[in-house]
């Protein structure tokens, strides 16, 4: 019975010895540590403080400052972006011009001769067709203005205010072709027919 005592209490009493010894253990760490976040703090080892800001410019006077680089840059898109853009550019030719009439009688040589025939004075639409003589060489046309007075028509005479010319003369009527240029500049002919006008018709018509 007493050596199991003994051996009881020589158990316990390794038990408490490490018990005591743990407790020290912890102490010491506990000691340690704040010796070390001691000698950290001391040392400066926290988070420095933010960096002043520098005196005489305030938000207000920076933003302003700002506002007139972001208006440059603008500028300089808005530009860069003409550039890249292509130039229109209108090309005439081959092309009607809008300014002139769909259909305009105008002589196909430039330049008219300075001398004109009695003939070339008047608009065809004055003339009327009073006789045609047929002859071995070709046939003739007569033809009056509003004043009576006649004139001889043969195939290639000029006649009318647009280089008109006598084309052919037929039995009872004289086919006169007119140069003119269309609205894309080509040239093209105009055929008017002068019927004959006979005596008989006029006095029906009377």
């Amino acid at each position: 019975m007493r050596r199991k005592k003994l051996e009881r209490e020589r158990v316990l009493g390794k038990k408490v010895n490490a018990i005591r010894k743990l407790r020290r253990s912890k102490i010491t760490l506990l000691a340690v540590s704040a010796v070390f976040l001691f000698l950290v703090s001391g040392c400066g080892g926290g988070t420095t403080p933010p960096p002043a800001a520098p005196k005489g410019k305030t938000p207000v006077a920076q933003a302003k400052k700002a506002e007139p680089v972001q208006v440059a840059e603008k500028v300089e898109k808005k530009e860069a972006a003409k550039k890249e853009e292509p130039e229109f550019s209108y090309n005439p030719a081959g092309k009607a011009d809008p300014f002139r009439p769909f259909i305009q009688l105008t002589p196909e040589k430039a330049a008219k001769s300075a001398f004109l025939t009695p003939l070339q004075k008047y608009d065809i639409s004055q003339l009327r067709l009073v006789a045609i003589i047929t002859l071995p060489e070709g046939s003739v046309g007569l033809v009056e203005d509003q004043q009576g007075r006649g004139y001889f028509l043969k195939r290639g005479t000029a006649i009318g205010r647009h280089d008109g010319k006598v084309k052919a003369i037929h039995k009872d009527r004289v086919i006169i072709e007119e140069a003119y240029s269309d609205v894309l500049g080509q040239g093209k002919v105009n055929e008017i027919s002068l019927f004959l006008h006979r005596p008989a018709e006029e006095g029906g018509e009377s």
